[in-house]
């Protein structure tokens, strides 16, 4: 998901994304571990997607108080 498709989400549809991402890359993490990991590079995808979300939270957050002034 690109950061386009990001921004046009609510702040709310953010987080729960960010979460479900959280827990994904937790999975994996754990996968690797036990040595049952196949797809390694859905970690770097994951971490990645996980960073996208943040900074549009970020820029939504910092943008707030700016619209309510």
């Amino acid at each position: 998901m690109d950061a386009k498709e990001l921004r046009g989400k609510t702040p709310d549809e953010l987080r729960t994304q960010l979460t479900a991402l959280k827990k994904e890359g937790f999975n994996l993490r754990f996968q690797q571990a036990t040595n049952q990991l196949e797809n390694t590079a859905r970690m770097r995808q994951v971490r990645r997607e996980t960073a996208r979300v943040m900074t549009v939270l970020n820029e939504k957050a910092r943008t707030a108080p700016e619209a309510e002034a």
